[in-house]
């Protein structure tokens, strides 16, 4: 007899399941390679039988099996996938399925069955998968942008939500030094565009020096190659024919495909960039101005919550406003993250809220210690 401690195990699964089911089958929709679009469509029915058999479970223990609804998380993750590509979300699920790649391992229920080692074979595809993608030179901005923010780990979505906090953390802590100082209305409301202005400048810069090297990096890169190929066009072949080999082809096919490709160079030299270098001929790092234009308005967005208030009023009414309206952007920020940790939305938008408005605390301390020897 399945203890309540066991159903609510059953349930945990069964919801994790209907999960995944809901980001593979978006995944899938979105994907527009037909190969990799059918490899989201397998993952996403392996994880539909799982969800029936935690549905029997459930019946078994005499539980109710509600509706096979996503979570807010889930669902989230499949509105980015819909609308910016499966590869925007990538990321985030395959760290989630290494996470839980042992989770069925010690549960007695699924011995004997393959769900534990389907479970780990999902996380060798998606890792596999996130290998196979360009490295570091994709056009999308987002994949730029995520370079800025490595440390965090995970997703260019990330990334792209803490460049927002970029502005808004920064332009906070300033306008709040100065606030501090006693500086009346109209010096801190220059002060705050001042900051908005110069900071998300400074990214959009960033962003283009970033972009253009790496196209210019990519285009050495591809030069090299080419002059490679002329000199010694069968080395080259036996190279991709490694490639290939370790993809899954068998000597013989891969040394078919090779042959096959050398009557072509310019097929040749494609498949030596993709597979050798990691890099897409057709994108080369993507638009410089366009990463440049995403950087300053994602940098801009998070800056003007601060500054806002001094537009309308002054005073000590529009500093409670501005750490009011800022508050709130912090705890989105927080909890927007949340679609990529798994963490719940108040423990992430308040540990948000608290550090951001911690550091516009010292600013303004700051500040009134600074005005005050002034004066």
């Amino acid at each position: 007899m399945a203890q309540p401690a066991d159903v609510e195990r059953y349930r945990e699964n069964w919801q994790d399941e209907v999960d995944s089911a809901a980001e593979y089958r978006a995944m899938a929709q979105s994907e527009p390679d037909p190969k990799i679009a059918k490899v989201y469509s397998n993952l996403a029915r392996m994880e539909e039988a799982h969800i029936g058999f935690w549905e029997e479970k459930l019946r078994a223990a005499g539980a109710t099996v509600g509706e096979r609804r996503p979570s807010w998380r889930s669902r989230a993750l499949a509105w980015i996938a819909h609308r910016l590509g499966a590869d925007a979300v990538l990321s985030t699920i395959a760290a989630k399925e290494a996470m839980d790649r042992n989770v069925y391992v010690k549960q007695p229920e699924t011995s004997g069955t393959r769900m534990s080692a389907q479970e780990q074979w999902h996380t060798r595809v998606l890792g596999q998968l996130i290998r196979t993608q360009p490295k570091g030179l994709s056009g999308s901005f987002l994949g730029r942008l995520e370079g800025r923010h490595r440390a965090v780990g995970g997703n260019a979505l990330r990334a792209a939500v803490l460049g927002a906090n970029d502005g808004l953390c920064s332009n906070l802590s300033l306008v709040m030094g100065v606030a501090g100082a006693a500086v009346n209305r109209h010096g801190i409301l220059i002060t705050g565009v001042a900051g908005l202005i110069a900071g998300a400048c400074s990214m959009a810069l960033g962003e283009w020096v970033s972009v253009t090297s790496a196209r210019e990096l990519a285009e050495r890169e591809i030069r090299i190659e080419s002059s490679e190929l002329e000199e010694d066009p069968k080395g080259e072949g036996e190279e991709l024919q490694l490639i290939y080999e370790s993809k899954g082809l068998s000597s013989d096919e891969a040394k078919r495909v090779v042959d096959q490709m050398l009557s072509d160079k310019t097929a040749t030299l494609d498949a030596l960039a993709r597979e050798e270098l990691g890099i897409d001929p057709t994108e080369l790092g993507g638009s410089a101005w366009e990463a440049a234009l995403a950087s300053f308005m994602l940098f801009a967005l998070g800056a003007i919550f601060p500054i806002v208030p001094f537009m309308i009023a002054g005073g000590s009414a529009a500093v409670i406003a501005s750490i009011g309206l800022s508050g709130i952007g912090l705890f989105a920020i927080g909890a927007a993250i949340t679609i990529f940790t798994g963490v719940t939305v108040l423990r992430s938008g308040s540990r948000q809220l608290a550090l951001g408005l911690g550091a516009a605390g010292v600013t303004f301390l700051i500040g009134r210690a600074i005005g005050a020897t002034l004066t």
